[in-house]
């Protein structure tokens, strides 16, 4: 196996530095290790610069992984890179994805078995890329309350809560919007329809394992595409029951899609890629970058 070079977060607490630890510990039979902490752009651009040729393994959540594969795009150094994660994040969704053992030292033996499989990557038209999941609408929305309540509830050991306290919030006065989706090309819904919301998936799942596509897979080429169409007061509380269940793409109000690209367009809506909240915007297309780079997978 290639030498390792490891990313962590410098801001990360006493906990998850024991963590790495103990992955590092494991990581260390057999090959070199080398553990850069990072903790803004910059310091990670510099790391990236000093990893080279070494397998680079990723010690945190989503937006961690997130990070770095956006860099390594934007550097034109993703084509051809394998990478390891150790989740250590809050909702660690791409690595439930992948199966991917959520222990630290279990995950860390995963990456010395060197089993890799090609990953697909969501780029939109401004370059910005989706390694998870892209969504609009009320889930955003609850993204955006929850990030919140993520950060207040993170002082007491308990930010995963976060996000259902955010989707309870969202579920009560949701934002409905009209949106023209076009999938390769073929329109297939529009503006006539009140959309609670949509999401745009290369892995499963969001907020810790809510599986919004659930049939989505990272490595078929392909986006999965989520609409749902449950603004009514019932509706909407019927489908986020179903969606807690993993349900709700059997409701009649949700449709259910597959494609490489998908393009949206008209009220303002407002995204979280990845965690990432932006907004509002008008227009977005996203297009799949089929086999962009290799993880580590069991």
């Amino acid at each position: 196996m290639n030498s390792l070079f490891v990313i962590t977060n410098a801001e990360a607490g006493s906990n998850d530095e024991e963590s790495v630890e103990a992955a590092v510990e494991v990581l260390s039979k057999g090959t070199d290790v080398q553990v850069a902490a990072t903790s803004n752009p910059g310091e990670l651009d510099g790391a990236l610069q000093r990893a080279g040729s070494r397998t680079i393994v990723v010690a945190g959540g989503d937006g961690s992984l997130h990070a770095v594969v956006a860099q390594l795009h934007k550097r034109n150094e993703l084509a051809g890179k394998t990478i390891g994660l150790i989740p250590l994040g809050t909702g660690n969704d791409f690595a439930r994805t992948l199966d991917l053992p959520l222990d630290p030292v279990e995950a860390a033996r995963v990456i010395q078995r060197n089993r890799t499989r090609d990953m697909d990557l969501i780029v939109d038209e401004l370059g910005d890329v989706v390694v998870n999941n892209v969504h609009v609408g009320a889930s955003a929305m609850a993204s955006r309350k929850g990030a919140t309540w993520k950060a207040r509830l993170g002082k007491f050991g308990i930010g995963i809560l976060g996000y259902p306290v955010g989707a309870v919030q969202a579920a009560i006065r949701p934002p409905f919007i009209r949106l023209r989706v076009e999938i390769d090309g073929e329109v297939v819904s529009d503006v006539d329809r009140h959309v609670l919301m949509l999401a745009v998936g290369n892995g499963a799942s969001v907020g810790g394992g809510t599986e919004v596509t659930p049939e989505a897979d990272p490595g078929d080429g392909n986006a999965d595409v989520m609409i749902s169409y449950a603004t009514g007061p019932l509706s909407r509380f019927g489908f986020v029951a179903a969606l807690r269940r993993g349900e709700h793409d059997e409701r009649d109000d949700t449709s259910y899609f597959r494609g490489s690209q998908v393009r949206i367009a008209g009220e303002d809506f407002w995204l979280s890629a990845d965690g990432e909240i932006s907004g509002p915007e008008r227009r977005r297309s996203w297009r799949v970058e089929a086999a962009a780079y290799r993880m580590l997978v069991p």
